[in-house]
């Protein structure tokens, strides 16, 4: 299994295996894509009760729907779910990593914590586990590259149709 580098990620995208919607060159690295922070949010409702963690729990059961204009704040120990301006498309022979970008991580800021990997197949927004572990409130801004995308070549083929197959805005948010 195999990183992309720069070039290898311009041929796929070139011949129309990867796609990323919208795409810009110069966000390509020498082996990932950033991807900016959209406008939208899920914050954590303040909650008295607790929370069953099961598979059948609902992350829109403890958070709200937020949509900002200019920009978000984000408070020390607080977590939001935000979601990248970017489609991404993977054709069933990749899969991916959503990483940080280290700029933001030197300010506290973390913005995929646990469910990092993408599944082959994939086609949609990241959602993303976003924390500020900075003891200073943090202003997020829309548009903002906070994080990057790193392609890996899969041995076999396969493609993702679970719960989160389909993170894009409109009829579902977030």
């Amino acid at each position: 299994m195999s990183i992309l580098t720069r070039d290898e990620i311009l041929k796929e995208i070139t011949a129309g295996q990867i796609k990323i919607d919208p795409f810009d060159p110069e966000d390509i690295g020498p082996a990932s894509i950033d991807l900016r922070l959209d406008n939208q949010f899920r914050v954590f409702k303040k909650l008295h009760t607790t929370f069953d963690v099961t598979e059948d729990a609902n992350y829109e059961d403890i958070t709200e729907f937020v949509e900002v204009e200019e920009r978000f704040l984000l408070l020390p120990g607080e977590s939001v779910l935000g979601i990248t301006q970017e489609t991404v498309t993977l054709p069933p022979y990749l899969c991916g990593w959503l990483d940080g970008r280290s700029r933001f991580a030197r300010l506290g800021l973390t913005v995929h914590v646990t469910a990092g990997f993408m599944q082959p197949g994939i086609s949609n927004k990241q959602v993303l586990e976003i924390n500020n572990v900075s003891p200073i409130p943090l202003y997020l801004y829309p548009g903002t590259k906070v994080c990057q995308f790193i392609f890996q070549k899969c041995i076999g083929t396969a493609v993702y149709t679970g719960r989160f197959s389909s993170q894009k805005m409109g009829d579902r948010k977030l």
